[in-house]
């Protein structure tokens, strides 16, 4: 495994397995068999209802609890300070443990700044390791960053080959933030991924799948990935990564694919706000 090394030095791994739309009946056998494969990092969230699934399956895993790198949200209707304070210690109740080592702020509406501060008051008693943001777009983010007293030290976007997020880096470098990418196989728009034919030839050059070129490709980049596969061997498949390297050539070959830079869920239409918080909020 390869890591990163978040700004106050923890260091992350750069491949993990996520459990979006993974069914609570569901996550327990999944995150097991992430964890039988190699998988260390393992994402979460209130909104995914799956907690308790994923502690259960850390817990039975027999793996000392320091070496998995545990990733949760606070969900949009858990914003404000009094709120995110206790929902943290609920989570830390589903999952069965006592700290969680990345929160996240799931959606960037709602009262983030209150939100914040309850993060960084766990951050300081020590039930979280690393605190960041997740959907958080440029301005943003830099509205959020600019005020806070600990910066965000990650910011989980949907980011692949064909939606790249590149102009939000220099913005993310300004503030040391290490990025995260959720669907790094594509998902919401982008299902193109697994099946671009640039992957595929320059995958077949190494015995790779267009596929695992992708995840290579954000982690050579230092991109955090958290595919998701129910299924063991594709989670194998997707783990086997780092046994080769793309060239510089290749690097730059697939950073033309960039199709739609933000990703293909525009967070700051207003219609999507407005159901956010008129749903969630």
């Amino acid at each position: 495994m390869q890591y990163t090394t978040l700004s106050n030095g923890i260091q992350m791994p750069l491949l993990g397995y996520g459990v979006f739309q993974v069914p609570p009946q569901e996550a327990e056998r999944c995150v097991a068999d992430a964890l039988s494969v190699g998988y260390r990092l393992i994402d979460t969230a209130q909104a995914y209802f799956n907690e308790e699934g994923v502690g259960a399956a850390i817990a039975k895993s027999g793996i000392p609890r320091e070496e998995i790198f545990l990733v949760n949200k606070v969900w949009i209707s858990n914003n404000g300070e009094e709120k995110a304070d206790a929902s943290i210690d609920e989570s830390l109740r589903k999952l069965g443990t006592d700290y969680i080592d990345l929160l996240l702020i799931h959606q960037a509406y709602g009262d983030v700044f209150g939100t914040w501060r309850a993060m960084e008051k766990a951050y300081k008693a020590g039930k979280v390791r690393a605190i960041g943001v997740s959907n958080f777009q440029a301005a943003r983010f830099f509205d959020l960053a600019h005020y806070v007293d600990i910066k965000p030290m990650v910011n989980q976007l949907q980011c692949n080959v064909l939606c790249q997020q590149t102009g939000i880096e220099p913005i993310l470098s300004d503030f040391d933030t290490k990025m995260m990418a959720w669907g790094p196989l594509g998902g919401q728009g982008a299902e193109g991924v697994v099946k671009n034919p640039l992957l595929a030839e320059i995958g077949a050059a190494y015995g790779k799948t267009a596929a695992q070129v992708a995840l290579r490709w954000l982690t050579q980049c230092g991109i955090v990935a958290i595919p998701k596969s129910s299924h063991k061997e594709r989670m194998e498949q997707n783990f086997n990564i780092f046994d080769f390297s793309l060239t510089s050539d290749q690097m730059q070959q697939i950073a033309t694919l960039n199709q739609e830079d933000t990703g293909f869920i525009n967070f700051q239409d207003p219609n999507f706000v407005k159901y956010l918080i008129e749903n969630y909020g």
